[in-house]
């Protein structure tokens, strides 16, 4: 009968900050980002801890449904991602996404308490075009500026480890199968989020401004538009998503947007709100 009570009441709270799962007077709060792929990213983060146990088969898009084991009654606080480190004093833990952490002032390589490995990850983030643009000089000028060495260590440099290179072999930001001449005088936008994808845009855009090629970007603050305004033919590439919400966003939308290159990693991390160490879960 509880549980049927818990699970009508989720039903009725609002989706920026709705709790789920647990239901307990003492259990433990953790806000998660409630967008499909980053909240089963932090679900199989706390797998990894031994906080809970997803349902067989559960994946990239795994919800609180598919906890099928929560032995510390764990309180799923489903909020927008970009605002979960303004509730992080009201929860007891938050899954945070790297570049909102920054934002944040707060440094995920010191200040997270569990953090994803990097190695073998699947969430870099990317650059995506709309299908059938590819392999325009433009974009492919944009390419390879974004793999360079130059940007490898901008990154390295600037984020100490709070965001990672995600390009195996960096090249000198050119590709010499283009005609640059050719290229010199034109421009390529980008959507991106401000914090690090600008930035590391930034980096790309004296690469290309180095052959006479100017690249706008355009900064937004959510995850819809910079999709939609690729796919309209508005902006030529978008740099904000890691693949799997980008084939998930494809799949709801009935768009075509393919990646183009992997260039970073954000590795998700778990951060204390009214806790400051693991404790409180793995001592109850």
């Amino acid at each position: 009968m509880k549980k049927t009570i818990c699970l009508l009441l989720s039903l009725f709270l609002s989706a920026g900050a709705a709790s789920f799962a647990g239901c307990s007077d003492d259990g433990i709060k953790i806000a998660l980002p409630n967008d499909a792929t980053n909240e089963a990213r932090a679900l199989l983060l706390l797998e990894d801890l031994g906080w809970i146990t997803l349902k067989e088969g559960a994946d990239i898009t795994a919800t609180p449904r598919d906890v099928e084991e929560n032995p510390y009654s764990i309180e799923f606080v489903e909020t927008e991602a970009a605002q979960i480190p303004r509730i992080l004093q009201d929860v007891d833990y938050a899954v945070i996404n790297s570049n909102y952490a920054l934002d944040a002032g707060i440094n995920p390589i010191s200040d997270s308490l569990a953090i994803e490995e990097a190695d073998g990850n699947p969430y870099s983030n990317i650059l995506a075009v709309k299908s059938g643009n590819e392999n325009t000089p433009a974009i492919r000028a944009l390419v390879a500026a974004l793999s360079s060495r130059r940007v490898a260590d901008f990154i390295e440099e600037t984020y100490g480890g709070a965001v990672i290179s995600s390009v195996a072999e960096p090249g000198d930001g050119y590709d010499a199968a283009l005609d640059y001449a050719a290229l010199a005088g034109t421009s390529v936008s980008v959507a991106a989020s401000p914090t690090p994808h600008a930035e590391i845009l930034k980096e790309a855009k004296e690469i290309l401004a180095e052959k006479s090629i100017t690249l706008v970007i355009r900064e937004y603050s959510d995850y819809i538009q910079p999709n939609n305004v690729v796919y309209e033919g508005e902006i030529d590439a978008n740099y904000f998503q890691h693949l799997p919400y980008l084939e998930d966003f494809n799949a709801q939308n009935g768009t075509d947007l393919v990646s183009v290159l992997a260039v970073h990693l954000e590795p998700l991390g778990l951060y204390g709100g009214k806790q400051s160490s693991l404790d409180a879960v793995t001592k109850k």
